[in-house]
């Protein structure tokens, strides 16, 4: 992943509402939500709720799929991973910060002798 596009998913997600939306969408699972189903959650007027899933969708963070006149949105679980493991690549380097069988260090590919500039 390239620096660039880490710092656009986390810029999208360093806003409260967007962070609320994202986990919501990810705690909903690859089925997702409508449109209507968010703001209704999240009680957040339909504007405001397209201008955040805008903002997500252009980080790549969230898909959508058109439903007859309705949108389903959901978290791209791909490039949370991707973000992630961006975030953790080089953690645990040196063997000493993270037990074997963390899920860390599964995401960064450390003690696997992988080694990020």
């Amino acid at each position: 992943m390239e620096a660039s596009a880490a710092l656009d998913r986390l810029a999208a997600l360093a806003q409260e509402t967007r962070l609320v939306l994202f986990r919501r969408l990810v705690q909903q699972g690859p089925s997702g939500l409508a449109a209507g189903e968010i703001a209704a959650a999240l009680a957040v007027p339909a504007p405001t709720l397209s201008f955040h899933l805008a903002q997500l969708e252009r980080a790549s963070l969230v898909t959508s799929q058109r439903e007859g006149r309705s949108i389903r949105y959901a978290a791209n679980y791909s490039a949370m991973e991707e973000l992630l493991a961006y975030l953790y690549e080089n953690c645990c380097q040196a063997g000493t910060c993270c037990p074997p069988d963390s899920p860390i260090v599964a995401l960064s590919g450390a003690r696997k002798g992988k080694k990020v500039p």
